[in-house]
């Protein structure tokens, strides 16, 4: 896998809209000044819109060319050396039709989002490139009084200062769904609740294993079943499976059927463990632990595959970044989580 360069001071960033267009929406618009001001005074970054990025969420949904075009203009530009995704949404693979992955391949650059930018990370992983799960504008970067230190953290040691060797602590706050700070500009200076965290968790396995990261948010798999953005077999093989799940509160009967379909292609039998992010919401966090049990332990038997839960990543707060394409080792003893390689080049 090719992996990119770190930020630098004075390195040119470009802001996308690969899904929804709420980032140019005249009651979200702030959020990306935010994330502009932020960058450019904290980071020492030049922040661009891409042309299309700021048009709103009605013309982004009728032109996914348009939102592909800027994806592509993005990486063709030497001086840009990282694209931030505004936010998810649900539409993603729309953009397939309009990809160039030689474009992709021969102009690596940085590239963040999560939620439905699952599609893009997939996008990156069959061009072969190292990209970056978490870290979207309107969620993290403009994250209302500042960027929280965890994420601030992760950010900070892996596109910008890349350690040799990054032990991926949990975070000892959290939050979920219900607790959020909605966007809008009178809640500026509101600061998003937190409550105790508790914790990695070892679901089951033993031991350590390491592999190369792979996966994201479950909700958007079967949108990328049987396209060419899935992975075969052979290269799911050796892999950590990453996981975590939606906003939109994913009933545990469903997750049931997506971890099934993965034991029916035969993915849960080649990789070497499963990391999954913390639920969204509360209610969920120990039903979803009985499903990962129940359908990987159980029903695909293998109830020594390595499962580390309650991963800083997704849709609960607060989140990481993860290096997609690089060497992770699960420790279920001490219940750790290191990425074994730097995330960038220097």
């Amino acid at each position: 896998m090719i992996k990119p360069k770190c930020l630098r001071k004075g390195d040119k960033v470009a802001i996308v809209s690969l899904s929804r267009g709420m980032l140019g929406e005249k009651l979200f618009i702030h959020k990306y000044e935010i994330a502009k001001k932020r960058l450019e005074d904290e980071y020492g970054l030049v922040v661009v819109a891409m042309p299309n990025s700021l048009k709103g969420i009605d013309y982004l949904y009728e032109h996914p060319e348009a939102r592909a075009s800027d994806l592509m203009e993005a990486f063709k530009n030497p001086e840009i050396k990282a694209v931030f995704n505004a936010i998810g949404g649900d539409d993603t693979i729309r953009l397939l039709p309009f990809i160039d992955f030689d474009i992709l391949k021969n102009n690596p650059k940085i590239f963040t989002g999560f939620s439905d930018s699952t599609t893009n990370h997939f996008m990156m992983h069959k061009s072969g490139l190292v990209s970056y799960y978490g870290l979207s504008v309107m969620n993290n970067i403009s994250e209302y009084v500042s960027i929280n230190e965890y994420t601030k953290n992760a950010m900070e040691k892996t596109l910008f200062n890349p350690q040799d060797k990054l032990e991926i602590k949990c975070s000892d706050y959290c939050s979920y769904e219900n607790h959020k700070v909605w966007w809008k500009e009178e809640n500026i200076n509101l600061i998003t609740p937190r409550f105790p965290n508790t914790g990695y968790e070892i679901l089951q396995g033993s031991g350590k294993v390491a592999g190369e990261l792979l996966g994201g948010c479950i909700d958007v798999f079967p949108e990328l079943l049987g396209t060419p953005l899935w992975p075969s077999l052979e290269d799911w093989k050796g892999k950590i499976l990453l996981i975590e799940t939606s906003e939109v509160n994913m009933h545990e009967i469903v997750l049931s059927w997506f971890l099934r379909n993965l034991h029916a292609q035969g993915i849960l039998h080649v990789i070497k463990g499963i990391i999954v992010g913390k639920p969204a919401f509360k209610e969920k966090y120990d039903v979803y632990k009985s499903v990962y049990k129940q359908v990987v332990g159980f029903e695909a038997n293998l109830p020594d595959l390595p499962i580390l839960y309650n991963v800083n990543v997704g849709h609960a707060y607060p989140i990481g970044v993860f290096p997609l394409g690089l060497k992770y080792e699960i420790d279920c003893v001490h219940k750790t989580l290191t990425l074994l390689e730097p995330a960038t080049e220097q």
